[in-house]
């Protein structure tokens, strides 16, 4: 088998099904009752997002993010949504788990991330979301990132990554990954996998301490601050050791 062969097949275990018929769509009818109760007339829109939308998922990783669309004209500050919006989720039994800009719930046995945000205008995509863990919120489009990613031809590559990264138990954001790992790819062949991942692994070691990648929609939001020193640490030290394998099955499984 080669190595091309081994990852393929690896990424067809781990296919998620992404059709009008999937079962993860339905995860959007279940909350969709307790979203309209919540949020009532600012409630615009909600849609899949994240690795699901742009092809970049794994059974491994979350099943499906929701992102939530709320008016422009709606006042409250974007702390209280997130907090709000977990209360409601706690009030109706979901237990949910308070993240970065997502709030993690299961539904019907898979992980959903609900992703409050609010519209910056009536017209346009861009919206600003609430990042609980610093405390702070961020302007971006989350339709740009799916474009960016649907579209760069390495989703299977990034499919790759992201099973490294789970199988590790990695802090590392699913956008920051699919960003570094595009960029990592520059110039590369497509199409050839198994070298393809492999160069990224060295890339990762190399420059994901000191690569300053920021957001499409928005360069004034740095997407490699999400990350502390001693986390971009453990990362460059686990893709050392992967680009020093002997072989793929050290490195996933």
């Amino acid at each position: 088998m080669t190595a091309n062969q081994y990852l393929q097949n690896i990424l067809a275990r781990e296919r998620v099904d992404v059709s009008v018929n999937s079962p993860l769509r339905g995860c959007a009818n279940v909350v969709l009752p307790h979203l309209r109760a919540w949020a009532g007339n600012s409630l615009v829109d909600v849609s899949p997002s994240g690795s699901f939308a742009k092809g970049t998922a794994v059974k491994s990783g979350t099943d499906i993010d929701l992102f939530i669309s709320l008016s422009h004209e709606l006042t409250a500050t974007l702390e209280s949504i997130y907090d709000t919006l977990f209360n409601r989720m706690s009030q109706q039994g979901f237990a949910p788990r308070k993240q970065n800009v997502s709030i993690g719930v299961k539904i019907n046995g898979h992980d959903v991330d609900l992703v409050p945000a609010r519209r910056q205008d009536a017209r346009g995509q861009d919206h600003s979301l609430y990042k609980n863990r610093k405390g702070s919120w961020t302007q971006t489009n989350i339709a740009t990132h799916i474009g960016l990613v649907a579209n760069s031809k390495r989703t299977e590559e990034i499919r790759v990554l992201k099973l490294w990264r789970n199988q590790n138990g990695l802090d590392f954001p699913s956008f920051y990954l699919e960003l570094l790992a595009i960029e990592a790819m520059k110039g590369k062949q497509v199409g050839d996998l198994a070298t393809n991942v492999f160069s990224t692994f060295a890339y990762f070691r190399d420059y994901v301490g000191s690569s300053r990648i920021v957001d499409p929609a928005n360069t004034n939001n740095v997407i490699s601050d999400d990350l502390d020193a001693s986390e971009k640490a453990r990362i460059a030290k686990l893709a050392a050791q992967a680009a020093a394998a002997k072989t793929w099955g050290e490195i996933v499984r």
